[in-house]
């Protein structure tokens, strides 16, 4: 456990979960500025994002690429419990965001893009549109927004996502369901959404 919390970016993430009650309304403008036991929206969903990149990164890479691409040892494919093969890079992402919205309602996230596959992962928000197109012309910019959606208050950050591995471009530009099919590494695909609760 030591060795963990040793971990700058765990450290920051775990800080941010066990503040989250608390009154962490920071500005955009004012975010990088963390008060003694609390930490703002902007770096908590900063460090949420640099766990989630750098899982999806190494998942595309070190097992969908290598076992399927390099070592051809298992497809990764679509409907992958009835062909017994890996899921894809998106669905391992959506699947652990199903299983954060079953324990907390503190944040949420999700991969949204102007060119969906599956139609539910296309912007529904303002916030997410203007946000799409600002990662997609800088992509190493996050984007930030405060939304209110419902009752409720929202701290918004939209980051870049951005092809990591050749399967995931042969994936997209393959699909008979992909908007567009000229997809590159290294081009921008969609964008990782991440929403802090700041009042119910």
């Amino acid at each position: 456990m030591t060795r963990l919390l040793s971990n700058p970016c765990l450290r920051l993430v775990a800080a941010g979960i066990f503040a989250i009650g608390l009154a962490c309304c920071s500005s955009p403008s004012t975010s990088d500025q963390r008060e003694a036991g609390s930490i703002s929206p902007q770096a908590m969903a900063d460090a949420l994002h640099a766990v989630l990149e750098s899982d999806r990164t190494v998942y595309a890479r070190q097992v969908v690429h290598r076992l399927q691409d390099q070592e051809e040892v298992i497809l990764a494919s679509e409907h992958w419990q009835d062909d017994k093969a890996l899921p894809l890079p998106a669905q391992m992402f959506r699947m652990g965001a199903e299983m954060v919205a079953n324990k907390t309602d503190a944040f949420s996230y999700a991969l949204i893009s102007k060119w969906p596959v599956n139609k539910q992962n296309e912007p529904g928000t303002e916030a997410e549109i203007v946000g799409l197109d600002s990662v997609a012309n800088n992509p190493s910019a996050a984007f930030y927004a405060r939304e209110s959606l419902g009752d409720a208050e929202y701290f918004t950050a939209i980051y870049a996502d951005v092809a990591v591995s050749p399967a995931c471009i042969a994936c997209h530009n393959a699909h008979k369901d992909s908007p567009r099919n000229d997809f590159e590494l290294g081009d921008t695909m969609g964008g990782v959404v991440i929403r802090i609760l700041l009042t119910e």
